[in-house]
């Protein structure tokens, strides 16, 4: 099965179990009378509207290189995770608005309503699915190098942690009675600052990528070593990297001996071309300037 199939297959049977979960947990959120319920139900929403960003833009990213994208279509998979970012911190700030008003609300004296049983049971059923969702799409994210498939295994696991966030509050609110109904929107505003931070982790790496950001200095310096591996070979310098989706680019300045024949030159750039891509993955971009010893 190809990549961009893989991709699908994994996200389709995570907007499944998101379509199924975001039901149930606006009914059982209304029915339970739960604002940490809602809460939860507008995050698995935001991870199902993200599924279908995922399905669009991998379409795009799998594109071949063409007249207009030299470098292929890979950063529109960047975009798609930049976008799945912004959908969380949009999630995140309208849950935490909410259990501020209500929190704000039982301040000044009103009375909040104690969630029902069926709330609690909704929050602990997301939580199973949620992980056995986060488990398999970051797994298989890792084996396809997909940063957007990693970014929305996150989004499975955010929304297990928002539910571990919304089960505490609403079973608090159930079992201590009537004094205690304040925990669920205390719940609510924990599970939207738990969501901040992963939405800040998420939009962090892809603005990185679509900024041109270098790889980490450890990987450079594999590359640099993967370069010096060859005898005949000198000072590489002027190294530039970056990211171009799931894949890598790569540039250098590499020195030898000036007066090698020109095919012999050109021999030794394919074989670290070749040693770069056999490392690296076969679709890595590599440009090598020769240059001759003085």
């Amino acid at each position: 099965m190809s990549r961009q199939k893989e991709i699908y297959k994994v996200t389709l049977v995570g907007s499944a179990g998101n379509a199924a979960l975001l039901t149930f947990k606006f009914i059982a959120g209304i029915l339970g009378n739960s604002s940490a319920m809602i809460a939860d139900a507008v995050h698995s929403l935001s991870d199902f509207v993200t599924d279908l960003l995922v399905l669009v833009f991998v379409s795009i990213s799998a594109k071949p290189q063409d007249q207009s994208h030299d470098y292929g279509h890979g950063k529109f998979e960047t975009i798609a995770s930049f976008l799945i970012g912004l959908a969380l911190v949009a999630a995140a700030t309208g849950i935490v608005v909410s259990g501020v008003l209500k929190l704000i609300s039982w301040w000044g004296g009103t009375q909040l309503e104690a969630p029902g049983w069926i709330a609690l049971w909704a929050a602990l059923l997301s939580i199973a699915i949620k992980e056995v969702l986060y488990q398999y799409t970051v797994r298989k994210g890792r084996e396809l190098d997909s940063q957007v498939m990693i970014a929305n295994a996150w989004h499975h696991r955010s929304d297990a942690l928002s539910s571990i966030g919304a089960a505490i509050g609403i079973g608090l609110a159930v079992l201590l009675g009537q004094r205690w109904t304040v925990f669920d929107p205390l719940a609510s505003i924990v599970v939207g600052l738990m969501l901040v931070k992963v939405a800040y982790e998420l939009l962090k790496q892809s603005i990185g990528e679509l900024t041109e950001s270098s790889l980490p200095a450890e990987t450079e310096q594999e590359i640099v070593q993967i370069i010096q591996s060859f005898d005949d070979v000198q000072q590489p310098h002027n190294l530039r990297t970056r990211r171009i989706g799931n894949r890598i680019a790569i540039e250098a300045h590499v020195r030898m001996d000036g007066k090698l024949p020109l095919d012999i030159v050109h021999d030794r750039a394919t074989s670290i071309e070749r040693k770069l891509k056999e490392r690296f993955g076969p679709n890595t971009h590599v440009a090598l300037h020769m240059e001759p010893i003085k």
